[in-house]
């Protein structure tokens, strides 16, 4: 097994990340996308609870 130094294991690392494509990206946008609809959501519905006094 060849022996190869952590800078250029990273160069390679990055050289192939950038040829993925912006999969990673648009997971992440998703996420936020779902998360903040659902906290907007609940910070909107929270004020029609009936209040019982």
């Amino acid at each position: 097994m060849e022996h190869t130094p952590a800078a250029v294991w990273l160069t390679e690392a990055a050289s192939a990340a950038q040829h993925q494509g912006g999969g990673i990206l648009l997971r992440v946008v998703l996420v936020v996308m779902v998360v903040g609809c659902a906290l907007a959501g609940w910070f909107l519905l929270r004020g029609y609870s009936r209040k019982d006094d």
